[in-house]
């Protein structure tokens, strides 16, 4: 499940809505909101983030959630490691590896250690 799927499951669920009924409101299958919910699918469109946060009446910080929480749902990620030192390479082929077998303390652990690194542009 992804970040964004796993916050629409809870906001259809809270509302007590189905699948069926939310998927026909914003012109998608239920397939594909189930996939969405399921992280089968890829990081939905800025569009169809847009359809839901006006389906569900969102606003404002809890809209700017929503969207942040969908841009960081892609399941499959690329890390481009060209032009950087071998041991930015050997740790991003190293998680790749490993990231499924990874407790959660430990990717709750490395997520603040990224939190608190400076952004580098």
């Amino acid at each position: 499940m992804t970040p964004f799927g796993e916050a629409l499951r809870r906001m259809r669920e809270e509302r007590g809505v189905t699948q069926k009924a939310m998927a026909a409101a914003l012109g998608v299958t239920p397939a594909y909101l189930s996939a969405l919910e399921h992280g089968k699918r890829g990081r939905p469109t800025f569009a169809f983030v847009q359809r839901v946060t006006g389906y569900f009446h969102i606003i404002w910080d809890e809209a700017e959630e929503l969207f942040r929480l969908a841009d960081a749902s892609d399941p499959r990620v690329v890390v481009d490691t060209s032009g950087l030192p071998p041991a930015h390479t050997a740790f991003a082929n190293a998680l790749a590896r490993r990231i499924r077998s990874l407790p959660d303390d430990v990717i709750v652990d490395m997520a603040s250690i990224l939190e608190k690194a400076p952004v580098q542009r």
